[in-house]
């Protein structure tokens, strides 16, 4: 079966917790730190090195605190590490990158054009790259990984391709401050990769059969990563009007189906996305090039819209995390008791999470419409089945915070939204079992 990614072809180019508490988990944190293995190496040039400890060289300086943030995971075609749009000044702290099982780091090169930091890089770094390595690229936000060994450049987006930097860059268009747990591939095993990732907080795919014909899919995968590892997972629907329900990324009714609406246009469901979602988001973006390390290129299609949904859920998730001193990430079933937030005097699951995204989501009036557009109206009758519960964008995040966190809780949807997206549900329920 061959996968599709998910752009258009049209489009080219306030409960606090106490001082003592929050005293208490800096010297926790603190404490663990002291006691990690601390990364040795000095390097004159950009490269590879192992993220093992070594005796012989000089400590690197850790962040005290790292505080309160959120893990996403693209699965994808690959990532311009290069590209100014995910670099960072910062390192991540020792003890994140054991969690995440990072063992190999590369300090990529920092001058010239793109392909002249790959040259300097391709020795030290690129060439030793294999499958199941966890490699965090230093002097950017990209922790990644491809289990599988059929890649050219292990991890690197293809120089004919784009499409994962685009999807990752959408992410961080949503919270500049994801971490990034970059996995490349389209297989299942790509999907499991970040689904037993313990510190993983929402998995984003934007792959799957054309027209969303009822083959099978990675919907096996996406229920590990939510039923049993409690993540959330946003799945694109397809570029064209066809229905959700089935397509094995956004048809399961534990994932989050996404299709697109053009936000800042005229605000109406894009007629090339899929129908009968769970919400629509953002259709068209400016997102970073894979070939150079500062252009940008606008570009459609649920590919976009999806990874910007996760991107949004994570600013929530480390907006309450800061809130209630939660300074770890996933939703692991024994640590983390399947808990997403899980902080002082308040806890959040997947499923609380799902349902403050669908309480949140709204309905464009349909005077906005133009006939020019290329749009469809969203119908004032029964618009859940073009655009499911709403459409979602950064207005949606605060809502849902002030919801969740109990200061302005969201009333419910009207009684025929929730009977429509209660069939959407059954009949879901009913056809992935």
């Amino acid at each position: 079966m061959q996968y599709v990614r998910k752009y258009s072809l049209w489009n080219e180019g306030t409960n606090i917790p106490n001082a003592d508490i929050r005293e208490l988990l800096r010297k926790i944190v603190r404490l663990l730190q002291m006691l990690v293995p601390l990364l040795v190496c000095s390097s004159t040039l950009g490269g590879c090195m192992s993220a093992e400890k070594d005796d012989s060289g000089p400590f690197e300086e850790i962040p005290e605190s790292f505080g309160s943030f959120s893990v996403v995971a693209p699965v994808d075609t690959g990532i311009n590490v290069y590209h100014d749009h995910f670099s960072m000044n910062e390192s991540y702290p020792q003890w994140l990158l054991d969690q995440l099982g990072v063992n190999l780091i590369c300090e990529i090169s920092k001058n010239g054009t793109w392909e002249e930091r790959y040259e300097s890089d391709k020795e030290s770094c690129w060439d030793v790259i294999e499958a199941g390595d966890i490699v965090w690229f230093k002097g950017s936000r990209i922790i990644g990984t491809t289990p599988d060994d059929d890649t050219d450049i292990p991890i690197l987006d293809d120089p004919s391709d784009g499409h994962g930097t685009a999807v990752t860059g959408s992410v961080l268009n949503a919270n500049p401050e994801a971490v990034i747990f970059f996995v490349e591939g389209f297989s299942d095993a790509a999907v499991l990769a970040a689904a037993n990732q313990p510190l993983v907080d929402i998995i984003t795919t934007s792959f799957g059969p054309i027209l969303s014909l009822p083959f099978p899919g990675i919907e096996d995968e996406t229920r590990v990563a939510v039923v049993q590892e409690k993540k959330l997972h946003t799945g694109a629907a397809d570029n064209s009007p066809s229905p959700a329900i089935q397509d094995p990324t956004a048809g399961p009714p534990w994932s989050i189906g996404v299709s697109g609406y053009a936000e800042e246009d005229d605000d109406q469901k894009e007629t090339m996305s899929g129908s009968y979602p769970d919400i629509a988001a953002d259709w068209t973006q400016v997102l970073p090039n894979h070939d150079d390390i500062d252009g940008y290129h606008q570009t459609s299609g649920t590919s976009f819209a999806t990874p910007r949904t996760a991107g949004l859920l994570s600013k929530v998730l480390v907006h309450l995390r800061s809130e209630f001193g939660d300074l770890s990430s996933g939703a692991d079933p024994e640590d983390r008791l399947g808990l997403m937030v899980n902080g002082s005097n308040f806890s959040l699951t997947n499923d609380d999470l799902r349902d403050a995204l669908n309480l949140s989501a709204w309905y464009p009036s349909f005077s906005t419409w133009d006939p020019l557009s290329g749009t469809t109206p969203v119908s004032p009758v029964a618009p859940c089945t073009q655009v499911g519960w709403g459409v979602v964008n950064e207005s949606n995040v605060i809502p849902i915070i002030e919801h969740l966190n109990g200061t302005k809780i969201l009333p419910q949807r009207p009684i025929d939204v929730e009977i429509c997206m209660e069939t959407n549900q059954d009949i879901r329920e009913a056809y992935w079992g």
